[in-house]
This record gives structure tokens, sequence and C-alpha cells, in this order.
């Protein structure tokens, strides 16, 4: 249970980061086990002088940050997910203004996602923290940036994404779940790694952490080796950030090679990473803040970490 400030720290950060009532209520009974009714939340937020109705920012001011986002990777967002940034960027905003100055602003983009349609497969995990999911993605590896990340296959929750010039070197991505380890003290049950050389590392530590498990999923249990195409729940997260972020600057560099800008040498690709590698990670990182808190709410709340 929360004290009383870390409770309105809570209420305070999800209120900021645009959930409604209903939502901060599921979020402290998921994240916090806090059961509070509808009438004492309110209480706590006028308190706190936290309104929706008042003081709201100027719709002039959100239509300037909506028309620059679009300037950038924000052009693929939708109106939840650009509300929801509105939001973490310190602005006070109703969904349904955000949708409907999208919708004025980049009508032909809204058309174009309301026309796609996903069938998504069935995925089932344990319990969070049983597997995590470690994948490289190359698509801006020609430009001299490769990423790597992991996801937890229950919650959906970013382990690591980490933008860097290399994603091939094990020591390297052994350095990411090291970190991860030792940062939520503790490991995952199983990790889901692609065949490659730049995982090795990854599964020997993976297998001596797990050693005396005394479980059926202990030493060489934990580690779960595939093709790529297998492994489904990062595969599906490089899909959304291809979606969100990484179109915008795969169009970028394609225009810069197109306009005789880069020539594909190792001075060109370290230029490229000298400009760009810093703001790609963090446009990665701001939008995994939104999805993350997004899928607390709408996916599976991530409820703790298996300390072995």
């Amino acid at each position: 249970m929360l004290e009383n400030m870390d409770l309105r720290d809570q209420i305070k950060k999800y209120f900021s980061s645009g959930f409604s009532n209903r939502e901060i209520l599921q979020l402290l009974k998921e994240c916090h086990e806090i059961n509070i009714s509808n009438r004492s939340l309110e209480r706590m937020l006028q308190r706190m002088n936290l309104y929706r109705r008042i003081n709201k920012t100027d719709e002039l001011g959100v239509a300037n940050y909506i028309q620059q986002q679009l300037s950038t990777s924000g052009k693929l967002h939708g109106y939840r997910w650009m509300y929801h940034k509105c939001w973490m960027n310190g602005m006070i905003v109703s969904r349904e203004t955000v949708r409907l100055i999208l919708r004025h602003l980049d009508a032909e983009g809204v058309d174009l996602r309301a026309r796609n349609r996903l069938r998504r497969q069935t995925y089932f995990s344990r319990g969070p923290n049983f597997v995590w999911h470690i994948d490289g993605y190359d698509k801006l590896k020609p430009y001299g940036i490769a990423i790597n990340g992991c996801v937890d296959g229950f919650s959906r929750q970013l382990i690591w994404l980490h933008a860097y010039s290399t994603n091939s070197d094990p020591r390297v991505i052994a350095g990411y779940y090291m970190n991860a380890v030792s940062e939520r003290q503790g490991c995952p049950h199983k990790i889901r790694i692609d065949m490659g050389t730049e995982n090795i590392h990854v599964a020997d530590m993976q297998h001596f952490l797990r050693l005396h498990g005394g479980d059926s999923q202990g030493a060489d249990q934990s580690v779960i080796s595939g093709p790529s195409t297998g492994n489904q729940r990062i595969e599906q997260w490089w899909l959304t950030l291809r979606k969100e972020c990484i179109q915008f600057w795969l169009d970028l560099f394609d225009c810069l090679k197109g306009d005789g800008n880069f020539a594909d040498s190792d001075l060109d690709k370290s230029l490229i990473q000298f400009c760009f590698l810093n703001s790609i990670q963090v446009r990665q990182q701001c939008g995994v803040g939104s999805l993350m808190l997004f899928f607390l709410v709408f996916g599976n709340p991530c409820l703790g970490l298996p300390i072995l």
C-alpha cells in the first residue's frame, strides 16, 4: 500500500499523462493494489488543483504543437498516441479536441490509418517476466544506426530499447541484458533469442543465472532460440516502432541518399551517427513512455519481477 504522499504523486503522474478518472482508478488497483472510490479521487484531484475543464491549454497552442509533431515522426501517430504526447508535454486538452485537430491538419494520414487492418496472432505467456524477447532491428543499419530491444512477453513492457552503432557485438547486447537484470534485481525465467552470434554471451549469462532455478525451466531450458520470424512479441513491437517512429527516419535518409548527400561510405555513416543517433534514441524513448502507459490500462499490467 502506498503512503499518502506516494499516492498523490502517482495520481498526479497518471493525471498528467492524460488518463481519465476511470483509468487512474484501474491503474491504482492493478499496479498498486489500492481501491478508492471515484469521489475520493475527485476530492484528491481538487486538493491538488488538478482540473480537466479549468485552465485548458489554448486550442491554438495545441494545434501548433501537433503541427510541429506532424513535421517529424509524429506524423505517424493516431489521435490516441498524440493525445498522450500532448499531456506528457504539459498540455491540458481533451481527447476529442486532439482528434478533431488531427483530422483537420492531417486528413490524409487519418484516412490511411483508418484503412489499415491488422489480424493479430494468438500469443500466450504464463505471467510477467516469464519470457523476455530479445532481437535486433536492422532497417536503419545501412545508414550506420543499429537498434536492439527486449520486450516482456506477458505485459509488452519494453525492458530496453537502444540505438547504437552496432547491434551485432555480443558484448554490447550482454551489457544491455546485465543492466536490465541489475535494475530489476532479477532475471526472467526464459529468454527468446535468434540464433545469431550476437546473443551468445546473453545465452551464457541466462544459463548461469538460472543454473539453480529449482524448476523445470532452469539451466538449458531457460533459453529459447530460433528464427527471427518466430520471435513473435518483439517482431510485433518492431512493426509498431516502424509505424510510429522509424519510417520517418527511413524517409529522411532515403531522401538524403536520393539527393546525392549520402554515398554509403564509412564517413557518411559516421556523420549520420553524429547528427542523428541521439535524436533517434530520444524519439524512441518518448514514444515508449506513451506506449507503456497506454498498455498499463488497455493491455496486461506488469505486476512484478521474479527474483531468483
